[in-house]
């Protein structure tokens, strides 16, 4: 496969995995950490990466617009629950478990 069309086939694949995020929106982002050890602003942030890449500006909140579909203030009105201490700490174990616990572990570029 040539890198032309390796590119624009992880794009699609980005785009449908967006897209799903925003038709989940009853998935929290701690449960996606918790499962995945990644979730919607993992993916903002990876975003805004890549276009810095590219020598192109992107804020952090204009980032999370793309993937969220709105602002981030708005989706945590419409739709972020309260969590309960447990999926807190299972959060804080999976960080303390990579050894960088504190650190944006899953945000290091591959």
């Amino acid at each position: 496969m040539d890198d032309k069309t390796r590119t624009e086939i992880e794009a699609a694949a980005f785009r449908r995995l967006v897209h799903h995020f925003r038709g989940r929106s009853d998935v929290q982002n701690i449960d996606l950490m918790n499962l995945a050890g990644f979730c919607r602003n993992c993916l903002a942030k990876w975003y805004r990466a890549a276009a810095g890449d590219q020598d192109l500006e992107m804020s952090y909140d204009d980032a999370r617009t793309l993937v969220y579909g709105m602002t981030y203030a708005d989706w945590k009105e419409r739709h972020q629950t309260e969590t309960s201490p447990e999926k807190v700490q299972e959060y804080k174990d999976g960080l303390a478990e990579h050894g960088e616990a504190g650190e944006d572990w899953h945000d290091k570029p591959v």
